[in-house]
Parts: C-alpha cells; structure tokens; sequence
C-alpha cells in the first residue's frame, strides 16, 4: 500500500502539526478543506454513496492520522490519499453492509424512493449509476485519473500533483480509462441491443 506521508516537494500550502494544538488544526483543515474533500468524496464515491456520511469517515482519520503529518507532504495530498482509501474502503465493503442490513436496509430505500421526484431526476440518476456501474469496473488507478479529469475537472498537470504522479503517465491512464469505458458503455447500451434485434428480425 502506498504510504500516505511519503515525502513531496516543498509547498506553501502546508499546515504544520508541530506547535499547533491538535483540536484546532484539525478544526481549521476541516474549515478550509471540508468543501473540496466532499467534492471528492463524491465524485470517487459515486451517487450510491452519501458524500456528508464519507465526509465524516475522512475526518475520523484525519484526527487519528493528524499527529502523524509533518508537513512534509502537500496537504490537499495528503488529504486526498486519505479520502481515496476510504471511497475505497467504502466501496469494496458495500455489498457486505447491504447484506447487514438486511430487510431494514431495504424498507429504509422502498420509503426514500416512494417520494415523488421530476422525471428528468430519475433519468439523470439512472445515467450516473450506469456511469458509476462502468467506471467500478475500472482499474483503480484509471478510474480515478478519468473521475478527476472529467467530473472534477482537473488539468493532466493538477492530477499529476494530486496523486504523486508523472504528467506523462497521468496522459497514459486517461487515454486508456477513455478507451475501457467508452467500450464498457458500449456493450451495455440497450438502444443498441434493440436495433441489433430489428435488424435480424
């Protein structure tokens, strides 16, 4: 696993934790940064996931982590290797806690999804979670070099800070998600399946 306090290069953008009380350095990384490690945790997550509850998850490790940054990595760096193993995380265990809650889980969905929405909502959902279906298929690191350039919209050189990354290799992983998840899109399309079956029929 890589390590999240490896060493980058030296930035302004740096938060000490030396001479600092922990609480309120933890209370001002929460102000400043909370808005974008949402933003993140969001688009990394997916819309199956609550962004505010994934929010709180990063947190938590950050104040168990906090005592351990010397400001030797960048701080959006290090904040975005700790939301990434925590989407992660979230991801790799949702089945697990789907089938824990059991029955509960499910009538707690069927109350959400029984209130009214516009038609236009639920096509845009649709679409996100066959989005989101195709992107999980995804190498890990693909999948996050495509959601940053595309959802987040992030330039090659931005990601390439992000993740501890060469601009080269970031260009590399982009043209290949592209390619993985345009002919992921593909072969689930249903409006292509139904022409192919007019046209034999």
């Amino acid at each position: 696993m890589h390590d999240i306090n490896s060493a980058m290069p030296p930035s302004k953008d740096r938060f000490a934790a030396s001479g600092q009380q922990a609480a309120e350095s933890i209370d001002a990384i929460y102000d400043r940064y909370a808005p974008q490690v949402e933003r993140w945790a969001r688009r990394l997550a997916g819309p199956q996931f609550d962004a505010e509850d994934l929010l709180h998850d990063i947190f938590l490790v950050v104040m168990r982590r906090w005592h351990a940054f010397r400001g030797e990595a960048k701080i959006t760096t290090w904040l975005f290797r700790i939301t990434q193993q925590v989407v992660r995380w979230r991801r790799r265990n949702d089945a697990v806690r789907r089938w824990l809650w059991g029955r509960h889980g499910q009538d707690t969905l069927d109350a959400r999804t029984s209130v009214p929405t516009p038609i236009e909502e639920i096509e845009r959902r649709e679409q996100d979670l066959r989005l989101y279906a195709a992107l999980d298929q995804l190498p890990e690191k693909l999948r996050t070099t495509l959601v940053l350039f595309a959802l987040e919209g992030m330039s090659g050189e931005q990601i390439a800070e992000l993740t501890d990354s060469e601009v080269g290799s970031v260009w590399v992983r982009l043209h290949r998600a592209r390619a993985k998840l345009a002919d992921l899109l593909a072969d689930e399309d249903p409006d292509e399946d139904s022409d192919e079956e007019e046209t034999k029929s």
